[in-house]
């Protein structure tokens, strides 16, 4: 969480003392812990929700644009934001920030849309 956001992260805990900062947390680490990409060698699935579930699939043979975004923080502790976005709409379908490493995540995908 501090790789992803630091001045959040500072901002949240100094918010404890006024007893705001533990929930700030608490709702972000369920947000994370509630978030899982998976990359395989046929789609990229992201599964969101802890209580309440949400999946989005893309096949790597219907993806047209992988955007990689990074800020300089971000670039810095080396986590990113991957963006997918598949031939059937104009919008994004899969976006997930916080991944360690996005730039390996990147072309991982690129790799697997090339061979189809």
């Amino acid at each position: 969480m501090f790789r992803n956001n630091p001045f959040g992260f500072i901002v949240s805990v100094a918010l404890i003392i006024a007893g705001i900062g533990v929930l700030i947390l608490f709702m972000w680490w369920l947000s994370c812990i509630g978030t899982t990409l998976t990359v395989t060698d046929k789609r990229t699935t992201l599964r969101k929700g802890i209580l309440s579930k949400n999946i989005t699939d893309v096949y790597h043979s219907d993806i047209r644009n992988v955007q990689l975004n990074q800020g300089l923080m971000q670039r810095i502790f080396n986590v990113g934001a991957i963006a997918i976005a598949s031939a059937g709409t104009g919008a994004h379908e899969i976006v997930v920030s916080g991944l360690p490493d996005p730039e390996k995540i990147k072309d991982f995908i690129d790799q697997y849309r090339t061979i189809h």
